[in-house]
């Protein structure tokens, strides 16, 4: 009696453990179906494209909105905001007064790293990207170089000397405070930037090398080359060419037929 228990039992265990395969198999195939659906965007957008969209839909709202509202959908900002961090479109209200269906994915306000920007707004109101990854890396930056201070009787993790009045942040050093070495590509060219500070140790980007390269795309005839010299600040040839602003950087002159960054007091302007 036991032996034939035993042998019903044996009998029906490989095909028990077959319907539990299959079960587990339909499973995990649910699963790869569902996270394929949560983000299709990650893997079939082109990045450019969707900021090239965002700033199209925007910019449409904006001149909309004005056209009605005789003012710009700007949210408030202080006096002392840096020129490219100042002046953000709000997005919520131009959403929520009809001029924009939905808010891009692109910006913050519905997950995504950009706030979106009004340039030249006196004269002709443009929209530009401010880009959070870099703000966030320089922040970062900042942090550890405020912490290096703090241990090393105020002096600076300074590298070499890059202009008058800014050193390149050593980041080997700025390390030692136990983060990271921290890198950063250009929104501009993706080639990777380094980091510099001022004499109180306040970090920016040094867009010179995004800078020249704006500068390569001009006609090169004698009138632009005048120009260029006489431009007291360079960092709106990277405006022209491309939808970011250079956050977290100073103004930059010509000097040699080289951009060189410059000591400003009021980063407002």
């Amino acid at each position: 009696m036991n032996k034939k228990k035993n042998k019903t039992a044996e009998g029906r265990h490989p095909l028990g453990l077959l319907q539990q395969m299959k079960c587990l198999s339909l499973l995990l195939l649910l699963m790869l179906t569902m996270s394929g659906c949560l983000y299709p965007s990650q893997s079939n957008s082109d990045p450019k494209t969707a900021y090239r969209e965002s700033v199209n839909r925007i910019q449409s709202a904006i001149e909309a909105f004005q056209k009605d509202e005789g003012i710009l959908p700007i949210l408030n900002a202080d006096a002392d905001t840096p020129k490219y961090e100042k002046f953000r479109v709000d997005l919520s209200k131009l959403k929520q007064l009809g001029y924009l269906d939905d808010i891009p994915g692109t910006a913050f306000e519905n997950g995504g790293s950009a706030y979106f920007l009004i340039q030249n707004e006196e004269v002709k109101p443009t929209v530009k990207v401010m880009d959070l990854q870099t703000v966030q890396k320089v922040n970062d930056v900042q942090r550890m170089v405020d912490q290096y201070k703090s241990v090393h009787n105020q002096q600076l993790p300074a590298g070499e000397k890059l202009y008058p009045g800014f050193h390149a942040v050593d980041m080997n050093l700025a390390a030692q405070a136990g983060s990271p070495s921290i890198t950063l590509k250009s929104v501009y060219s993706g080639q990777e930037l380094p980091f510099m500070m001022n004499e109180q140790g306040t970090v920016f980007v040094d867009y010179a090398f995004d800078i020249m390269q704006a500068l390569e795309k001009t006609d090169g005839s004698s009138d632009d080359e005048h120009a260029v010299s006489d431009d007291p600040d360079l960092r709106n040839h990277l405006l022209t060419h491309s939808y970011f602003v250079p956050v977290k950087s100073v103004p930059y002159t010509l000097e040699n037929n080289t951009p060189v960054a410059q000591i400003v007091q009021n980063q407002s302007k």
